[in-house]
């Protein structure tokens, strides 16, 4: 079975952070290493201090006070700066992949159907783009566990192998058992709720985002109420599922804790025969190294919600069958001609034009085409961000010119970062039919010989219905553009010398 696309990424971003996780991989053994031991070694100094002192002066001044003290200030330095590195490393190694997951689902979700892609709502593409992807974060982060756990449970196993053999042979048994115990309480326990969790998240904000788009009719119609209390239910559900993810993990959180107390209590028991300050080193040994290898054993805590986003993920960009060219309903198109559908609300001139772009169903060349939609839909970004999603490449002079086309360069002109200025959630900051000549001017950027235009002048004034319709006019002799424009209004469809009726009034 081939391993799913997000995986495949995942695997892809973890080979080009390589460095950065085995850098992490080490400092984070180093670390574990030298907690054990400065536990250990902290042990035996205070028990061999007592000792000491309780031997009298010549036992005092013969007890070397100096090598443990150095070596326990060494190892609380490579402890601190060990942990240091691995937190800074392993994180940048996580951020770094993350971005770069992003950016390859992103570019999976532009490069998949239309169909498909128009399905997923704006909330829940953006809650697979966020939630979902962080889910992934703590696969990066935790990679450095085994490594840590392995370095504890060596340290400890020599310290306790001091004292007694039997004891260290104990204390590997229990850390085995607590791992095996992680693995299997994290799988049983916490794998639903983590997934539900997720999924509880990703619901809130689709609902939140699709209430804030209807904020003004909301406000208008006096249903806040009625919102809230909607969206109060998301939250309670949400509440609900991390509730009983958090129960579940403090319930796996418990074993490890008293495996802890057994090994400590054997290790004791077995190491009754060894010398006093021994005896104390094996057993703050067993501590530090179990303890050492709790992470490893909660590397499994979050694997529901991680098999939940690869799920989602994997379904937002798995690979389909390419598009298969089709007719368009019978549109036979000439170069140069200037076509207009006419017909009923409703009658499928928007489906038809969406159908030769391949936003519904089969598709022509989708290079010959470009489309300024009924519904003029602009990104969070700037004038120029938003023209340039048709023609990146695009120069200044370029975008002034087809604004010019869309008689909106003055507007644009008059705002204090011209290109620059910054046009608000969704085009906000603009007004209707300023973001529709604004969509226009993109699909005259577009350099492709078919223009397609669903309402060009909808929402417009007539004086600047008739600039918008004379620039056009000018635009397409210029260019030799075929031309398809659906409309209900007269004047943009008086430039079309080809009528074609479009649907049945029942």
């Amino acid at each position: 079975m081939s391993p799913s696309p997000v995986t495949v990424l995942i695997r892809a971003e973890g080979r080009r952070q390589r460095l950065r996780l085995a850098s992490a991989a080490l400092a984070a053994a180093s670390a574990a290493a030298a907690a054990v031991l400065l536990l250990g070694l902290s042990g035996w100094f205070l028990a061999g201090a007592a000792a000491a002192g309780a031997g009298g002066a010549a036992a005092v001044l013969a007890f070397n006070f100096l090598l443990p003290s150095a070596g326990i200030r060494f190892l609380a330095v490579t402890r601190t700066g060990a942990r240091y590195v691995e937190r800074l490393v392993g994180h940048e190694a996580a951020l770094l992949a993350l971005a770069g997951l992003r950016a390859a689902i992103f570019a999976g979700l532009a490069a998949a159907p239309a169909q498909r892609a128009l399905a997923v709502s704006s909330g829940e593409a953006t809650g697979r783009l966020t939630q979902d992807v962080d889910a992934i974060e703590t696969h990066f982060i935790r990679r450095s566990a085994p490594w840590a756990g392995a370095a504890a449970l060596a340290a400890a196993a020599i310290l306790i192998a001091l004292a007694s053999p039997w004891a260290a042979g104990a204390f590997l048994c229990l850390f085995a058992l607590q791992t095996a115990t992680g693995r299997l309480l994290g799988g049983r326990l916490t794998c639903r709720p983590g997934a539900e969790a997720l999924v509880a998240s990703s619901r809130l904000k689709d609902a939140f985002q699709a209430v804030a788009a209807a904020a003004p009719e909301v406000r208008c119609y006096g249903i806040s109420e009625r919102v809230i209390e909607d969206l109060m239910m998301h939250d309670d559900a949400l509440g609900a599922a991390a509730a009983r993810r958090w129960s579940a993990e403090a319930l796996t959180g418990i074993a490890p804790a008293l495996l802890t107390g057994v090994a400590v209590a054997t290790v004791l028991a077995l190491a009754w025969r060894a010398p006093a300050s021994l005896a104390v080193l094996a057993a703050l040994a067993a501590l530090a190294g179990m303890e050492g290898g709790a992470p490893l054993a909660r590397m499994f805590d979050r694997d529901g919600a991680l098999n939940a986003a690869l799920v989602r993920l994997d379904s937002l960009i798995a690979p389909e069958a390419p598009d298969v060219p089709a007719p368009a309903a019978g549109l036979d198109l000439h170069p140069g001609e200037h076509v207009a559908l006419v017909g009923p609300s409703g009658g499928g001139k928007t489906a038809l034009l969406e159908a030769l772009v391949g936003v519904r169903g089969g598709a022509f060349d989708r290079a010959r085409f470009s489309l300024a939609p009924q519904d003029a839909r602009m990104i969070s970004g700037t004038v120029r961000e938003n023209l340039q999603l048709a023609d990146p490449a695009a120069t200044d002079a370029a975008l002034w010119s087809v604004l010019a086309d869309a008689c909106l360069d003055a507007k644009i002109r008059s705002l204090p970062q011209g290109l620059d200025a910054w046009i608000g959630e969704g085009g906000e900051r603009l007004s209707g039919g300023e973001r529709r000549r604004l969509s226009l001017a993109r699909a005259y950027l577009r350099p492709a010989p078919v223009l397609l235009l669903d309402e060009p002048t909808e929402g417009l004034d007539a004086a600047t219905e008739a600039a918008v319709v004379t620039a056009l006019a000018d635009r397409i002799a210029r260019t030799g553009q075929t031309l398809v424009i659906a409309s209900h209004r007269p004047a943009p469809l008086a430039l079309c010398e080809r009528v074609q009726t479009i649907g049945v009034v029942a």
